[in-house]
């Protein structure tokens, strides 16, 4: 038990480690300068649909408020009846002023049909730049602003942004416990990488600004037709092709739905998986980060000793200040209110990522799939 506690010490000051990169990485993120120079090109806003997500017309009208010259939105659906097609035709109602398109998309390229609605909707975009985000996304006045402006950078190909998790009327355990991993573990991961890879190689499903001829030159959105994690994909493949990825300065908010445990489970365990199938390495090195977990295991297996007691203080009290710092910013008003849930979020961590690594089926808008090297295989 002795030798136990001394693994489990060193696992543990792993993940204490790993708190303080995320804390340099955001020092870093908001010390960059955020470009300027009022680069403000037309935008074609393109919203792939399936279904209603919770406030989803609230998401729609926030794209619609926007200070920006000019945008489109194209909306696409695989099929007429879907529950989002009277939401579109509502808001074209209420902002008259605005291109609002809805495209049926009937032709599948691909198993994501999410990717193969967004071809079908490409065609009819008419402008350079392409943004793609979330149905349940909503977006602050001056988003399109700033997630342009980085575009004046002519080596720029794609423009992400952070997100956070708005409750909305969720009210369960289970969505403050999603919402608070996606500011304290998600976010962490996102900027850490970027510190750590001396960039962005991927982008996030919250915003993806394209710029037109560098999504043609990766072979459009047909190249990952058949990918799970569609958005790093785009991501890792522009930048790959040479064009820098850029996260905006804006924060974003994606909505968390009324979680059940089985929800919550497979929502998590959908993302564990596609990271382990998008990103092996980054998924294995997971386990080093879990520091309360570990430090839990310390204290018990040394017999609640004064040091594995004062490790445990320190590596709860680094996991809090993280927390804290990435709500502020992502400026998540929320997230002071669930800190409390954070050791039962750090103690659930390990077990979602053991079973991440046990299987390859995942669960997706009430389809179920094997992955196989990141790409989706229907059962």
């Amino acid at each position: 038990m002795a030798v136990a506690s001394y693994i489990f010490a060193v696992l543990a000051l792993c993940g204490g480690v790993f708190s303080l990169l995320a804390l340099i990485a955001a020092r870093a993120f908001l010390a960059q300068k955020p470009a300027t120079g009022g680069f403000a090109p037309p935008v074609s806003i393109l919203k792939p649909l399936k279904g209603c997500d919770p406030e989803m017309y609230e998401a729609f009208r926030s794209h619609c408020l926007q200070d920006h010259p000019a945008f489109e939105l194209i909306f696409g659906v695989s099929s007429g009846d879907d529950p989002a097609a009277p939401l579109v035709e509502r808001l074209r109602q209420e902002f008259p002023a605005v291109r609002i398109e809805l495209v049926v998309c009937s032709e599948v390229i691909g198993a994501n049909r999410k990717v193969s609605n967004l071809a079908a909707m490409l065609r009819l975009a008419q402008h350079e730049f392409v943004l793609v985000n979330d149905s349940d996304i909503r977006v602050p006045s001056g988003y399109l602003a700033k997630v342009m402006a980085p575009f004046s950078d002519a080596s720029v190909g794609l423009v992400t942004c952070l997100y956070r998790g708005g409750h909305g009327k969720a009210r369960s355990l289970w969505s403050q416990l999603e919402a608070l991993g996606i500011v304290a573990d998600f976010m962490p991961g996102v900027l850490s990488a970027r510190m750590l890879e001396g960039g962005v190689r991927f982008a996030l499903g919250s915003t993806m600004a394209i710029r037109r001829s560098a999504l043609e030159q990766i072979g459009g959105f047909a190249a990952v037709a058949d990918h799970l994690a569609d958005d790093y994909e785009l991501g890792r493949r522009i930048a790959a092709a040479g064009h820098q990825v850029r996260i905006a300065s804006v924060p974003v908010e994606t909505a968390v739905p009324e979680y059940s445990l089985r929800d919550f489970f497979r929502h998590q365990l959908r993302w564990g998986r596609t990271v382990r199938s998008s990103r092996p390495a980054g998924h294995f090195a997971l386990a080093l980060t879990f520091g309360f977990f570990w430090a839990t295991l310390a204290v018990i297996a040394s017999g609640a000793t004064g040091w594995g007691l004062g490790l445990w203080l320190v590596i709860l009290l680094l996991r809090f200040i993280v927390a804290v710092n990435y709500g502020r910013l992502l400026e998540d008003a929320q997230a002071p209110r669930n800190l409390l849930l954070l050791p039962l979020l750090d103690l659930l961590a390990p077990v979602i990522w053991a079973a991440s690594v046990a299987g390859n089926t995942v669960h997706w808008r009430g389809e179920i799939f094997r992955l196989r090297k990141g790409r989706l295989i229907r059962r």
